[in-house]
């Protein structure tokens, strides 16, 4: 595995470029997918919404960057390259020009409507093409690409002190429980380089925590296993957090969402005679991600994330932790009742995507492209009604901290967090 195959987005300006690591490849192949513009268009062969709403680019940050990048990518071929006719803009009528970049922006932030990252990124970039009065549009693009390139240098930035934040959290919880040994850590969805810039959230403080300085403070304890859940129906765990923590040679074993509170159980220390092939190490902390923080601290995640956060609150010895940057963090919303959780395909539930393999289990390519052979398997039966829900809402008083790039959020002793 290249260390390139974790890079999520690749951006240039000279020309100007945007590509995407095609995440429903990942892990058989790497592909890259270049983004020609916003929406979808006359002139237009592959938008930043077609990426995003068909997931080939996910997480919230990751969603956020793609979306701001490719109104980099729109202004240049209208302005620079002179494609205005193509795309249906008139440059001649200022206001004419901006209400239609406006009306393209809306349309993208509709992509994926429970990350709140992409609104928050998409309405500062609103802000700045409305304050605009200048008559040379290459200023407002000028002024969007330093917008764009700003907030990618400050999501990589954000992700290190999320994982900087977060071990030392665990850290000093362990050692307020006088905690010795090894243990273990559980995780949800895909949460690193593939989801951001780099790194990762909730996986940056896993890497934070395997790659930590443990010896050099001579800690009792250290993190020495890692539980990733296949996350249906997608199976961001099983194809894309499995493959980071495979890239990183973190250890780990991956788990069926359904088998969470039976191996946290099996693992705790009345329960050693059913650990079954597991490591001795217990769970201590559920680690995940998030969409969209409400002010009380309620949150949306990958659907699966609500019942992890229950079974932790079964467990006293286990700590939840919710891991964003502060772009998750949406003030306008004062709860999670506020949070539009977006409603999948009904086909993304009853269907199984994978590469095709052989009776000996390697992986067939085909023979005049070399490129990996995809299936789509159906899995139940046609004619039936499914729910397919792409997120869940947590409320606040099941999590224990909100891990961010500027501190470690944790309850009052009302049990009220201030965000």
């Amino acid at each position: 595995m290249e260390k390139e195959t974790l890079k999520s987005i690749k951006f240039t300006d000279h020309p100007v470029s945007l590509e995407i690591l095609n995440q429903l490849l990942i892990p058989h192949e790497t592909q890259y997918m270049k983004i020609d513009s916003m929406v979808p268009g006359p002139g237009s062969s592959f938008s930043a919404f077609e990426a995003i709403k068909g997931m080939y680019t996910r997480g919230a940050p990751a969603i956020m960057l793609v979306g701001c990048f490719s109104v980099v990518v729109e202004l240049y071929r209208v302005i620079l390259n002179h494609e205005s006719e193509v795309m249906g803009y008139d440059i001649d009528d200022i206001s004419l020009f901006k209400s239609h970049l406006l009306s393209q922006i809306d349309t993208l932030v509709s992509s994926r409507p429970t990350a709140v990252n992409l609104s928050n990124a998409c309405n500062e970039i609103r802000e700045v093409i409305k304050s605009f009065k200048g008559s040379n549009l290459k200023d407002l693009y000028n002024e969007i690409l330093g917008f764009a390139r700003s907030l990618y240098e400050s999501d990589l930035r954000s992700n290190m002190q999320i994982g900087s934040h977060g071990k030392r959290y665990i850290y000093d919880e362990l050692l307020k429980e006088n905690f010795s040994g090894d243990f273990a850590v559980m995780t949800i969805c895909n949460t690193g380089s593939l989801a951001t810039s780099g790194y990762g959230t909730a996986l940056g403080i896993i890497r934070a925590l395997y790659h930590g300085e443990n010896e050099q403070l001579h800690l009792p304890f250290k993190m020495s296993h890692v539980y990733s859940l296949e996350t249906r129906p997608y199976n961001q765990g099983s194809r894309l957090t499995a493959y980071e923590l495979k890239h990183d040679g973190i250890p780990f074993t991956l788990i069926s969402d359904s088998m969470a509170s039976f191996l946290i159980e099996s693992l705790a220390g009345s329960s050693k005679d059913r650990k079954a092939g597991l490591d001795d190490c217990p769970v201590k902390f559920i680690i995940v991600g998030a969409d969209r923080i409400a002010k009380n601290g309620d949150f949306a995640n990958k659907i699966g994330t609500f019942q992890l956060a229950l079974i932790a609150s079964l467990y006293p010895s286990v700590k939840f932790i919710v891991a964003a940057p502060t772009t998750t963090i949406d003030r306008n919303i004062c709860c999670g009742a506020d949070i539009k959780v977006e409603l999948r395909k009904m086909e993304e539930f009853a269907e199984v995507k994978g590469a095709e393999v052989r009776m000996n289990g390697t992986v067939v390519k085909d023979p005049e492209d070399g490129h990996v052979i995809l299936k789509t398997v159906r899995v139940a039966p046609s004619g039936i009604d499914i729910w397919n829900p792409s997120f869940d809402v947590t409320p606040h008083r099941l999590v224990d901290a909100i891990v961010t790039e500027d501190c470690v959020y944790t309850k009052s002793s009302e049990g009220v967090f201030s965000l």
